[in-house]
């Protein structure tokens, strides 16, 4: 199983992502910072976004091939992108909106053309939700 969070950043991916791993050892989490610091890609440009979410998809993939379970931490902010990959995974991806109206000190790096979830996809608001209803509402959603 793949779970992939998608948001602005700031929403809280990471920390839901950390909580689950905690919750859930067995899952390996793949963060578009490591992955972009690992990479040494520091193209915030749609080309560089695009290429960070590419690697990423490759990498989750790979994992669950090998019987690994995936939770990813990215805004991912391109909807035929993510799209195409769940066509591709199928019901082994989960695609998980994560927001916020809070301001968190990250909107320097918001993307402007963010195109959200529009369907097969759950939605968790950590302005309404703390980390341990976000946290269980994944879980949940991911047991289906």
């Amino acid at each position: 199983m793949i779970i992939w969070l998608t948001g602005q950043p700031g929403s809280g991916k990471t920390t839901i992502c950390e909580r689950i791993i905690w919750e859930k050892p067995s899952f390996f989490h793949i963060d578009g910072d490591d992955l972009r610091n690992l990479f040494e890609n520091k193209d915030y440009s749609e080309t560089g976004r695009r290429k960070n979410i590419e690697l990423a998809q490759q990498i989750s993939e790979y994992l669950h091939n090998k019987k690994r379970d995936v939770v990813v931490s990215l805004v991912s902010p391109y909807k035929d992108q993510r799209d195409k990959f769940k066509q591709k995974m199928g019901d082994n991806l989960m695609e998980i909106y994560i927001h916020t109206t809070e301001v968190r000190g990250k909107e320097d790096f918001f993307v402007k053309n963010y195109e959200p979830p529009t369907e097969n996809f759950l939605s968790v608001n950590t302005t309404e939700e703390d980390i341990e209803e976000s946290v269980l509402k994944v879980l949940n959603y991911a047991k289906k």
